[in-house]
């Protein structure tokens, strides 16, 4: 069983540190941060670690899967502090962690497991040489696991609207940004005004790339008691991407999203 854990900041080891604010771009219009835009950040102080370690292929990398534990919600303008660390080392892949503090007590904890890929082939690639003795400290021995946990497709009772893409939606890699995933489940939570408040937990698998033009759809579970539920972006019967969200601080293992456990 795979269970997506936030570990603590290591005591030694290679940790990156970036500053940012939280601006007009990133918030609803009750002023807190998206989740989009939370997803934006992390992707952005990835890429500055990737290019800061001088390693080779430093733009090799796609996401696997990343999972968003909101504690406190950063506001419009807030100051931001994120530090980044590797979590966690496989063959093909690797674990990040990043931390999010604001200057007004915004709070947010993140993972993301990255899949290294060869830059001819797009295909999964063994990790470039110098990596481990980069990270290995950070890592303090532990492993990362690809799998993916959250179910490929909804059932039968979920409900479905079109998704379509937009050019701005694609980036230099020709893929969907990470972002533009995210920006699903914002619009979800905006027609259920009481599912943003307080802490909320995320995550998204990707699952195959988008072909520009792809007709997606959006489909999505009602909410259950808890506020939670899954939701999918679907290339015709073919999941693309599958994503959970519930309020609260949620220990996430895969089981929640299953068989009605929410």
């Amino acid at each position: 069983m795979v269970r997506i854990e936030f570990v603590a900041a290591p005591a030694r080891g290679r940790v990156l540190r970036r500053e940012r604010r939280v601006r007009l771009g990133d918030v609803t219009p009750s002023g807190r941060a998206r989740f989009d835009a939370l997803a934006r950040y992390l992707q952005d102080i990835a890429r500055d670690d990737s290019a800061d370690s001088a390693l080779e292929n430093p733009m090799g990398w796609v996401v696997r899967r990343t999972a968003i534990q909101v504690h406190v919600w950063p506001q419009f303008q807030e100051a931001l502090t994120l530090d980044t660390w590797c979590s966690g080392i496989g063959p093909r892949w690797a674990e990040r962690r990043t931390s999010v503090h604001g200057e007004h007590g915004g709070h947010v904890e993140a993972v993301t497991i990255w899949v290294h890929v060869d830059a001819n082939t797009g295909r999964p690639a063994r990790l470039v040489p110098g990596f481990a003795e980069r990270y290995a400290d950070a890592a303090q021995g532990r492993g990362a696991d690809a799998k993916l946990i959250v179910p490929a497709v909804p059932d039968a009772g979920a409900t479905t609207r079109p998704w379509p893409l937009r050019h701005a939606d694609y980036d230099v890699l020709a893929h969907v940004n990470n972002a533009a995933y995210w920006a699903a489940l914002e619009e979800l939570l905006g027609s259920q005004p009481l599912l943003n408040e307080g802490p909320a937990f995320g995550v998204v698998e990707h699952r195959q790339p988008v072909a520009p033009g792809a007709n997606v759809e959006l489909a999505a579970d009602a909410p259950d008691e808890r506020g939670a539920f899954g939701w999918w972006l679907l290339d015709g019967d073919e999941g693309v991407a599958a994503g959970w969200f519930s309020r609260g601080v949620v220990a996430f293992s895969g089981a929640e999203a299953h068989n009605g456990q929410r």
